[in-house]
């Protein structure tokens, strides 16, 4: 069966991305998703204006780049009765600061995900973007003696981790001392090489960013040290990608390759995406210590 021919337009200045149009993305016949497909491996990050998604459309796209690690979930500042989540202590905003930090999805899972399709649904005034960053030419960019430093370099990935360094850990504990949100589990934390192999592409990027901590071998300040150097190093230009929302918007990305984050917006005002999330698989995406 032939491929389809896609209106792609690669995004201008970087590495990755690309914007397609003139599809509609919840009826998809099989040549048009095969080439949707190839252009999510070759690009990383593929963007569809307008598409104006349902819940159930959202995630059965989704479906069709493999199982759900957990079906479209809202990622706002907005509670079921409309209010606004803005106060600083607030364990909502807390979440979304969070993820103002540069990070693949699920690392600290023993699974971490394939990876998502993102939706606007309202959006702030000002956009409130989401970045990307390419580890695959992050990690072509090093030097010699950083990759061959690295190369066989591990590193635990943990959300309360990188919550808890950023100084927004949940408020409301469990009895347990833990919290009853998603990532936040007492499994041990997860161990990851710092270079990871792409199980399709076959080739070498970062496996990095705010959840990682603890490389196997150094002290805490040499681990630290080294990480953030990297992830500084890695998410600047041409390897970044920041998309300023428009309400109907669809993402794909692919979150073995990319990494993304946040970016701050004025709270006051409401905004609501919503996130479905492609399971990993176990033989490509397990954490070491989990097999």
């Amino acid at each position: 069966m032939s491929a389809t021919t896609l209106d792609l337009t690669p995004l201008a200045d970087t590495t990755f991305g690309a914007t397609i149009r003139g599809v509609e993305i919840r009826d998809l016949d099989e040549p048009t998703w095969q080439s949707i497909y190839d252009a999510w491996i070759e690009y990383a990050l593929l963007i569809f204006p307008g598409q104006f998604l349902t819940r159930d459309e959202q995630n059965a796209f989704a479906r069709t780049f493999g199982e759900l690690e957990f079906a479209a979930a809202p990622i706002s500042n907005m509670g079921k009765d409309g209010t606004v989540h803005h106060e600083p202590g607030d364990d909502v905003v807390k979440s979304l600061r969070g993820n103002e930090g540069w990070h693949f999805d699920s690392t600290y899972m023993p699974v971490q995900a394939k990876g998502a399709v993102f939706t606007a649904e309202i959006v702030p005034s000002g956009g409130a973007d989401t970045g990307w960053a390419d580890m695959r030419a992050a990690y072509e960019a090093l030097d010699d003696e950083t990759r061959q430093r690295i190369a066989d370099l591990k590193a635990y990935h943990s959300l309360y981790y990188s919550q808890g360094r950023a100084g927004y850990l949940p408020s409301k504990q469990n009895a347990a001392g833990g919290y009853d949100l998603y990532g936040y589990h007492d499994l041990e934390p997860s161990l990851r090489p710092l270079v990871k192999v792409h199980p399709v592409t076959g080739r070498p990027n970062l496996l990095i960013g705010r959840h990682a901590y603890g490389i196997v071998g150094m002290d805490e300040d040499e681990s630290v040290a080294l990480l953030d150097r990297l992830a500084d190093e890695a998410c600047r230009p041409p390897r970044v990608y920041h998309h300023r929302w428009e309400v109907g918007d669809a993402v794909l990305w692919d979150n073995r390759r990319l990494m993304h984050r946040g970016i701050p917006f004025d709270m006051t005002q409401p905004r609501r995406m919503w996130h479905t999330r492609i399971a990993g698989e176990r033989e490509s995406e397990l954490a070491i210590n989990h097999a």
